[in-house]
């Protein structure tokens, strides 16, 4: 079977360099068996321009450094295989985070500020006691968690996020799913009230339009509309319970 001539579109822009405008650029390589969207953007760097940038580390979808906008949609270049598009693929870099150059962007802030945010810690006012063993849970709950945490923090949900798109101080669907996973953890002692004022704004689970697009485009297959969910029913639930103790201290109060 004859390989196919494949063509690139790929953005180009250095922001750091007043000199540059942003633009696309066009490559053109013949298709390898099995080829990747990393394996292109390497052979198009070390046979073609050496001054193309795209990240990666692992090549196994570990990572998550290789996310990138793929004819319009947020993939990751490293399981991505040529095979499964057309002949003409335009690369950009993912939306909602800063350009580096080219296709690179800074994921790490963003996540490292929100983790802040959702102060992503086990909270507990337990002693740390370095001779004592691990605190013990059932298998369940730590499958539970466990499914929670295997966000590889890649950014394709941002970048598939509407809501993110136009506001940009929302958590969106890897925020709230960091606070999900450790709402999970039964080590994690923090009061509902500080999970409320986190997630119950407009910048938290109420800013979800709804779409979804986080779950289509999540390489890992995590279940965001169904933390979404458990979320929204948390924060919904806490805003009764407080509404009915404030209606009963008033009522106190008056009689």
């Amino acid at each position: 079977m004859a390989s196919r001539k494949l063509t690139f579109n790929i953005f180009r822009h250095n922001p750091h360099d007043p000199g540059s405008k942003p633009h696309l650029q066009e490559y053109h390589l013949e298709e390898t068996p099995r080829m990747t969207l990393f394996t292109a953007l390497t052979r198009i760097q070390e046979e073609m321009d050496p001054s193309l940038n795209f990240d990666f580390v692992c090549r196994s979808a570990i990572c998550g450094s290789c996310g990138m906008l793929v004819n319009g949609r947020p993939r990751l270049a490293c399981r991505t295989r040529t095979a499964e598009l057309p002949k003409k693929i335009a690369l950009l870099p993912l939306p909602f985070f800063r350009l580096v150059a080219d296709l690179s962007v800074d994921t790490g802030s963003w996540f490292r500020e929100m983790g802040e945010r959702v102060h992503s810690w086990v909270h507990t006012d337990r002693p740390f006691d370095s001779q004592t063993q691990e605190e013990r849970m059932p298998n369940e709950k730590a499958q539970a968690i466990y499914e929670l945490d295997r966000c590889i923090e890649c950014g394709c949900c941002m970048a598939a996020c509407a809501a993110a798109q136009m506001n940009g101080n929302y958590l969106g669907p890897a925020g709230l799913l960091r606070v999900a996973r450790f709402l999970a953890d039964p080590r994690d002692h923090r009061p509902d009230g500080e999970v409320y004022e986190v997630v119950a704004t407009e910048d938290g689970v109420f800013g979800c339009v709804g779409f979804l697009a986080c779950e289509d485009y999540c390489p890992k297959g995590l279940p965001f509309s169904t933390q979404l969910a458990y979320l929204r029913r948390k924060t919904a639930l806490k805003g009764w319970r407080s509404a009915h103790k404030d209606g009963q201290a008033s009522i106190a109060s008056e009689s």
